[in-house]
């Protein structure tokens, strides 16, 4: 039972990690105006991802210095989330069985 969590936890982080990487990406794509926020339907997904990434980000963002066009907090928390997945996760299913 204990493994079957393990396992769902790893499948979130998965899931987590491609949301961030969407979200950078369309975080680049309005800083650099590829994307108009003027379009309904970009400013409902950009609101979405900043309700769900902003209460993550903000600590790492008080941690790193700011960087104006780019923000490199969600590549910190993509690592972050690779050395869940590459080394906690791993050690503790090995742990369980």
């Amino acid at each position: 039972m204990l493994l079957l969590l393990i396992e769902i936890a790893n499948y979130l982080l998965g899931i987590f990690q491609t949301v961030i990487t969407v979200w950078f990406v369309l975080s680049l794509l309005i800083a650099f105006n590829v994307v108009n926020m003027h379009n309904q339907y970009v400013a409902a997904i950009w609101r979405a991802l900043e309700a769900i990434m902003d209460p993550l980000l903000q600590p790492i963002r008080r941690a790193i210095p700011r960087t104006p066009p780019i923000d490199f907090s969600p590549m910190v928390l993509i690592i972050v989330i690779q050395i869940l997945q590459l080394f906690i996760i791993p050690y503790l299913a090995r742990l369980v069985e």
